[in-house]
């Protein structure tokens, strides 16, 4: 047996609520592996360091031997998840949902064992639910257990609609576990609702109830909402070395220990030391914060290209010089104006966006400040058209 299996302040280190800690004990006691489950929906084309964290936690329990199963929401990410939302979720494509899944999966495996878990897709059981199977599954929640939760009651006490079919989610969700008979279902605290009303559908329907054990939610780049995509403060899996170097590089100095412990998936103890070092004088946040971002950056790229990014970040952003390898290349010839470039590089979203962009003394063509939103560039030569500092592309004539 491994000896981590039954290491308790190992196994729940990094949970900020485990419900309950008498009876993980209990279980890990025993000597017989749990089913781990861990539930997420194919909602985006991509994940982001938030959602690693719990990830994290998951693969801490395949490492020590117990059995652990990713489960891939393909059937309720038709419903959406109304967890921390405010409007109903648009529903998605089975198409949309087939191509995220592919993409989770890849990006799951950066911080996943996969050999290791058992991945499962939990349309296997819900999409075989007749109506009658369906309402026997309803006749076990009460209306007024759905609207303990935070956002069905904040909604329905703003008088914001609600979809009965948002109602299905957490049932859905809680079903997951019967069918899986799961003995820990991990989650953000975000879902302990959604967690707990597992526990009740096992009890309800004769099985041992599963316990219920969650991660905080990762702060994002703005050092105070949660990393959202929606919010635009996310450092996504999927993007290149220099890009999450580059966003890692702009958090606030204050959640640096944050980081460290959830995103570089380290010690509570090393995360307090990183603390402590920041109220001394004699530490440079900047040298801490590269050192972080390239932890991180090198779980998902390599050491090499993580490396690669700091040089690039410290070059292009420290030093202020223009990159001259790996920048996109974008053609044009004759007379054009600057918003039209930064439309067409996919640096701004509309002219008006551009020009915005250009006023606020953001846009340089070869390192000049462009400050006319009515200024040309004529093709004459090649020319490096840059916002801030990680944005960049050479137009070629």
């Amino acid at each position: 047996m491994n000896p981590r299996f039954s290491d308790i302040d190992y196994l729940l280190d990094g949970f900020d609520r485990v419900e309950s800690v008498p009876e993980f004990r209990a279980r890990v006691a025993t000597g017989v592996p749990l089913n781990v489950k861990l539930g997420i929906d194919p909602t985006s084309p991509d994940l982001h360091l938030g959602f690693m964290v719990v990830l994290g936690q998951l693969q801490k329990f395949s490492e020590a031997g117990h059995n652990v199963t990713l489960i891939i929401g393909d059937f309720t990410a038709r419903i959406g998840d109304p967890s921390g939302k405010n409007v109903t979720r648009p529903t998605l494509t089975t198409e949309e949902i087939e191509a995220n899944m592919h993409t989770y999966r890849e990006q799951a495996g950066k911080v996943l064992d996969l050999e290791r878990v058992s991945i499962r897709y939990n349309s296997e059981w819900l999409g075989t639910l007749g109506l009658s199977d369906l309402i026997r599954l309803l006749s076990h929640t009460t209306v007024a257990q759905i609207l303990e939760r935070n956002d069905f009651h904040n909604r329905y006490n703003a008088g914001t609609p609600i979809s009965l079919h948002e109602f299905l989610y957490p049932v859905a969700q809680a079903y997951d576990s019967v069918a899986i008979r799961a003995d820990l279902e991990l989650g953000g605290t975000d879902q302990l609702f959604n967690l707990l009303l597992g526990r009740h559908y096992q009890e309800r329907m004769g099985q041992r109830a599963q316990i219920c054990a969650t991660v905080p939610l990762l702060v994002g780049l703005d050092g105070e909402k949660k990393m959202s995509k929606s919010l635009g403060n996310y450092v996504g899996i999927a993007e290149p070395a220099n890009v999450q170097f580059g966003k890692l590089m702009s958090i606030p100095d204050a959640v640096l220990p944050t980081y460290l412990r959830y995103a570089a998936f380290s010690t509570q103890q090393e995360a307090d030391a990183l603390a402590q070092r920041l109220r001394s004088a004699a530490t440079n946040p900047m040298d801490e914060k590269k050192q972080l971002a390239e932890q991180i950056v090198a779980r998902y790229h390599g050491a090499g290209q993580a490396a690669s990014a700091r040089d690039y970040f410290d070059r292009t952003v420290v030093r202020k010089e223009i990159p001259t390898e790996n920048i996109p290349e974008m053609s044009r010839d004759g007379r054009e104006r600057i918003t039209d470039l930064l439309v067409g590089a996919g640096f701004a979203a509309s002219k008006r966006e551009a020009e915005r962009l250009i006023s606020g003394h953001g846009v340089k063509v070869d390192g000049i400040v462009i400050s006319d939103p009515r200024a040309l560039w004529t093709a004459t030569q090649d020319a490096v058209l840059s916002v801030g500092s990680r944005k960049f592309v050479r137009i070629v004539s």
